[in-house]
């Protein structure tokens, strides 16, 4: 665990907001990703059972329609991402590299392609999610001991909106 001695409370709540933003961020590019990937994996389940290509926004409807559980336990914050975060402008420069915008006209090593690259994508932000995820409940263990060991307000948590 990181020794956050050298910040005030103040700080923390500082450190710890920011760290949420950027998880925020993180989170939302990585569901856009399986959003993207899951739209891949059941055009090539489509192939691979030799179904006819139908309807796309029926399709897209089934497709998100499908319970995938295992979501976050944390409660979920309202996140409005730009469309120019670069994060955001990352997974849609992959999706025009591996043609993700004429995913039904990919030949099938093309389709398995931009699987592989979204899945590597939704991977690498799902590392960075949990690494954000454990410096903030750190820093949120820092902020439950202060108060417990009386070096810090409890009137001042109570007053914070944080």
């Amino acid at each position: 665990m990181s020794d956050f001695s050298n910040l005030d409370l103040a700080g923390i709540r500082a450190a710890r907001t920011a760290l949420q933003a950027q998880e925020d961020a993180v989170s939302f590019v990585r569901r856009m990703a399986q959003g993207r990937l899951d739209i891949a994996r059941d055009e090539q389940r489509r192939r691979a059972e030799n179904l006819p290509t139908s309807n796309t926004a029926t399709d897209l409807a089934g497709v998100f329609g499908q319970e995938h559980g295992g979501g976050s336990a944390r409660p979920p914050r309202e996140t409005n991402i730009a469309t120019d975060h670069p994060l955001v402008m990352e997974l849609e420069q992959l999706c025009e590299r591996v043609g993700f915008g004429s995913i039904r006209t990919l030949d099938i090593e093309g389709l398995q392609r931009a699987i592989d690259e979204l899945s590597a994508f939704e991977n690498a932000r799902s590392g960075e999610r949990r690494s954000l995820f454990n410096q903030i409940d750190a820093l949120t263990a820092e902020l439950v001991k202060r108060y417990k060991d009386g070096g810090a307000n409890i009137d001042a948590l109570l007053n914070d909106d944080n």
